[in-house]
């Protein structure tokens, strides 16, 4: 797939950033050159994040306040959906996921539009710090219990939604941790039948890069709160933890 084949005007790229003022220009610059329209949700950075984006063609919505990921996910997705697109890729502004595997992941979301397109990392355990993968990975086993099938990379924000999903799943009652949010629409996904599928891609965490907003302890506590509801709500779900311990 070439970059104008990923450039197609019923695509819409949505960047949520929090003081990623070192990392963003860089990143939206690229991103440009793989898909016209490019939504920059900047969450109430006090870097100055919002100033280094003036100039770029972009839309480029701002809170006043940090609200967290959830909401700048949430309020980008809404704006690309303004736009009658058919698929909304997610890609974090901290320069951990390249905008130049855009085509890789497209080229499956033209193959099964109906899919939640994930950019997974998990396959490269020696270059993610040790605590993250393992967090990662304990994530995984109750997400996928919860969404009835086996998710490779449950905690990447490199993804294509198709945006037919947001017909079906509202985008209401916004977690204070985006980390939720991201899960959770997988498991709400699965439940209207949108399964996701897994595409290798690298995993970069650059010594140089600023400290991660993801709390390992923290957030995989509140993602596993959120998970036990939906067990608990479904009688534990059995069958669905059945099938996501099948292998591929």
């Amino acid at each position: 797939m070439t970059a104008q084949d990923a450039s197609s005007d019923d695509i819409a790229l949505v960047i949520p950033a929090y003081n990623e003022r070192g990392t963003i220009r860089d990143l939206v610059e690229r991103a440009l050159r793989q898909v016209h329209r490019v939504i920059v949700v900047d969450d109430g950075s006090s870097d100055g994040t919002f100033d280094a984006l003036q100039g770029l063609d972009i839309m480029l919505l701002r809170h006043a306040v940090n609200s967290g990921k959830a909401a700048s996910l949430a309020d980008g997705i809404r704006e690309a959906r303004k736009h009658g697109v058919a698929g909304i890729i997610t890609l974090d502004g901290d320069g951990q996921h390249l905008p130049e595997d855009i085509p890789r992941l497209l080229e499956h979301f033209r193959q099964t539009p109906n899919a939640i397109i994930i950019g997974s990392r998990l396959h490269e355990k020696e270059n993610i710090p040790r605590a993250r993968y393992n967090a990662n990975c304990f994530a995984n086993f109750w997400i996928s219990w919860a969404a009835g099938y086996r998710i490779k990379d449950s905690q990447s924000g490199f993804r294509i939604y198709p945006a037919r999903l947001f017909d079906q799943v509202a985008l209401v009652d916004c977690r204070p941790s985006g980390f939720v949010f991201e899960s959770e629409i997988l498991i709400e996904a699965a439940r209207h039948g949108i399964t996701s599928i897994a595409v290798p891609i690298s995993a970069i965490y650059s010594t140089q890069a600023r400290a991660s907003h993801f709390r390992p302890v923290f957030d995989i506590a509140q993602i596993v709160l959120m998970v036990a509801w939906k067990l608990l709500s479904r009688g534990m779900y059995l069958n669905g933890l059945v099938r996501s311990l099948r292998k591929d």
